[in-house]
């Protein structure tokens, strides 16, 4: 069902409106974000590392005769296990020291058996396992240690050295894209429009991206936005609705030039949708009728006028070839008696001009004398 009221029509653009425009504003004008990073990342594999050592600490003990009764074996095990998700949450450096801090103070101490032994192996577990990872074919990693670069790793296997190393950020090097908008933005002739756009990029030095710029992904929005919004200034709107290639790629380049000392190259942007208000978008749908009309009677006035000029100059031979003129009237004449049911004008004179008379008087003349003995010799007998 569609609502035709004017009040609720205008009420549903006005929200409508104002709610992209205050998410617009939002993604312009907030600060950047700063991400939850940390010095690794403690992974399945690293989880897996943990529980490890724990069996192997276990194992030891057992091994040189200090078997731990089952409830502290079970109560060191979730006690690894927490500090496992610990690490999960809290990915530095300094929670896995504060964790092995914590195995040495409860596990000598807290239980009768001596877990010296079995200590010693979760604690070397805890301080291996955050260091161990495996990057994936599209990543790339950049490694500080203490506090400097120190390289950029690849995928496949990776070892931290623990302590020291840590990792400064992950890049994805595959291709993205990113929308991005600009809101009530106006063109060289002050009007009113929202344009939605995409850009794709990719970066090629992961070393920049992440050491020269604090959130390369929003340092790339809020670049493109700015380009965008500069773009729209600087061009009417008959340029914007109809050259949108070549300035998607006034734009590009103009992001480009920016991102690329920070080893990020825009590779395209494509505009997404252009929305301009209502009551413009009628004004034009009623510009375009009225000049499509005027082509169209431009150009039936130009057809008439090359027919009418192709008569007169028939008009022109035939009035100097009267046998010309016979020709195209016995044509006209034949064509309509060919077409079944046609309805033939012909002029006064047309049976002198075509001696039809002759023609049609010998006919008659000759199918009289084929009948008229018949009728004689019934005469005769009467």
């Amino acid at each position: 069902m569609i609502d035709d009221n004017p009040t609720t029509s205008f009420a549903r653009r006005l929200f409508g409106r104002s709610r992209r425009a205050s998410a617009d504003r939002e993604s312009t004008d907030r600060p950047p974000v700063v991400r939850y990073r940390g010095d690794f990342r403690f992974n399945t594999l690293s989880a897996l590392v943990v529980v490890i050592a724990l069996g192997l600490g276990l194992g030891v003990q057992i091994a040189l005769g200090a078997v731990p009764a089952n409830e502290v074996a079970a109560l060191v095990a979730a006690g690894v296990l927490a500090i496992a998700g610990l690490l999960f949450l809290l990915p530095y450096w300094a929670t896995v020291v504060v964790a092995i801090a914590a195995v040495w103070a409860t596990l000598p101490v807290l239980f009768d058996a001596d877990l010296s032994l079995a200590a010693g192996v979760i604690s070397l577990g805890l301080l291996i396992a955050p260091g161990i990872e495996v990057i994936s074919q599209w990543d790339k990693i950049v490694v500080l240690r203490l506090g400097r670069f120190h390289k950029v790793r690849g995928p496949g296997p990776l070892l931290l050295l623990p302590l020291f190393d840590t990792i400064a950020g992950y890049v994805d090097t595959r291709i993205r894209v990113t929308d991005f908008s600009a809101e009530q933005s106006l063109t060289g002739d002050t009007v009113p429009v929202h344009v939605d756009a995409l850009a794709f990029w990719m970066i090629w030095d992961s070393h920049r991206a992440i050491l020269e710029v604090q959130d390369f992904e929003q340092a790339v929005i809020l670049s493109a936005q700015t380009a965008l919004r500069a773009s729209i200034g600087s061009n009417d709107l008959a340029t914007l609705l109809g050259e949108r290639e070549r300035l998607g790629q006034e734009i590009q380049q103009i992001v480009d030039a920016k991102t690329n000392p920070w080893g990020i190259s825009i590779l395209s942007v494509e505009f997404k949708e252009i929305l301009i208000p209502h009551e413009l978008e009628d004004a034009l749908s009623r510009e375009a009728q009225a000049s499509r009309e005027r082509s169209a009677r431009t150009i039936l006035s130009g057809t008439e006028a090359e027919i009418a000029g192709s008569f007169a100059q028939a008009a022109d031979v035939y009035r100097d070839d009267p046998v010309a003129l016979q020709l195209r009237a016995m044509n006209m004449i034949y064509e309509s008696i060919r077409n079944k049911g046609g309805l033939v004008l012909l002029p006064s004179d047309a049976l002198q001009t075509m001696n039809l008379g002759t023609v049609l008087g010998a006919k008659a003349f000759h199918e009289n004398t084929t009948s008229e003995p018949e009728g004689g010799d019934d005469g005769q007998h009467q």
